[in-house]
């Protein structure tokens, strides 16, 4: 696709809209199934050494609760995850890169793969690493990496991160090199909806994307929180329904651009619609996460204002998201890690 002709599927309303969102969840069903697959998630972390200007864990903020999971809760979420087939999960944290951090990672990767006979897959959300501690991690047991550029428009993303070496976007699209480097499945994604951003920013955002050949892809809508410097510039923001109708029109045009990819339904998109994460199983999503975090913790992980489930445990959790993906006429993987299908023929290639 040209960029112009990506801008104008974004911008597509009425009958144009809806056969962009058939013609997409047509592509999905051809080259990656009609199956969901789960990954377990896990805010195992709130504390952040970075202050990103439009994240409610930001380390400026003094009005969250910091907050980190014991070993315990975290491989108690993980035998959860793994006696209820979930087949994989998610550690995710704030920013940290201090040898105590890199070391607990590596020895919680290896306590997983222990408990669970090898037979849980592992997505890590920690950030910028060096390829040296990545690689590390990758030797412990994760497989699969989730670091989100946010935008790939170096100026705007100086408009929602402080300019500093701890904010480098240069540094960022680095860190995404050494992650394949590494040897995993690689994935990114952008807030859609920001203030200062155009429809021309969102379609080099997917032409980035295309561009980095990525593996999985996570993205959804802009939502504020008011403990953020970027707070003030809400004025400018588009509705949370025009935010969440054109969030599904980028991925729908990204499904239709990298055609096997994995593609997870961000759980931004409930927090503005209560059917959003169905909204986007229908029209070309694959993954969804449900939210395995000890209830304690939630309340201190909104990186955004309005976050869904947050008094939900692990149980209540599955059984809502089992009746969503069903409800969406689509199948759960259980059992199977749901591996990306170009990463797979990326590295065969390679």
């Amino acid at each position: 696709m040209e960029k112009q002709e990506i801008i104008q599927l974004l911008q597509a309303k009425g009958e144009a809209r809806t056969a962009l969102l058939q013609r997409a969840q047509d592509v999905k069903v051809k080259e990656v199934g009609n199956k969901v697959y789960f990954r377990g998630l896990i805010e195992f972390s709130n504390i952040c050494a970075k202050d990103c200007l439009y994240c409610g864990i930001r380390k400026s903020n003094d009005k969250v609760i910091r907050y980190e999971a014991t070993d315990d809760e975290i491989l108690d979420a993980c035998r959860f995850a793994w006696e209820n087939k979930f087949a994989s999960v998610v550690l995710q944290s704030g920013e940290l890169s201090s040898p105590a951090y890199v070391k607990r990672v590596d020895t919680l990767l290896q306590k997983i793969k222990q408990l669970s006979n090898n037979e849980l897959g592992i997505t890590l959300s920690c950030g910028e690493q060096s390829l040296e501690t990545y690689k590390r991690w990758f030797e412990s047991g994760a497989h699969r990496y989730l670091l989100r550029i946010e935008s790939s428009n170096p100026d705007l993303y100086y408009k929602i991160h402080p300019q500093n070496d701890m904010h480098s976007f240069d540094k960022r699209v680095e860190a995404l090199g050494f992650l394949k480097k590494a040897g995993y499945q690689v994935g990114t994604g952008v807030m859609i909806g920001l203030p200062f951003q155009t429809y021309e920013d969102l379609a080099n955002d997917l032409l980035f994307l295309k561009k980095l050949d990525i593996d999985m892809c996570g993205m959804g809508p802009y939502i504020e929180h008011e403990d953020t410097p970027l707070y003030e510039f809400r004025h400018q923001l588009k509705t949370k329904q025009e935010r969440f109708d054109l969030a599904l029109n980028m991925i729908a045009v990204l499904r239709i651009l990298m055609p096997d990819i994995n593609i997870a339904a961000a759980t931004a998109l409930q927090a503005i619609d209560p059917a959003g994460r169905e909204k986007a199983l229908a029209i070309g999503a694959n993954v969804i996460m449900p939210n395995l975090t000890p209830t304690a913790y939630r309340e201190e992980y909104q990186l955004y204002e309005d976050k869904p489930c947050l008094d939900e445990d692990a149980e209540l959790c599955r059984n809502c998201l089992e009746a969503r993906i069903h409800v969406a006429g689509a199948e759960i993987g259980y059992g199977e890690w749901g591996d990306s299908k170009h990463f797979k023929c990326r590295t065969k290639e390679q």
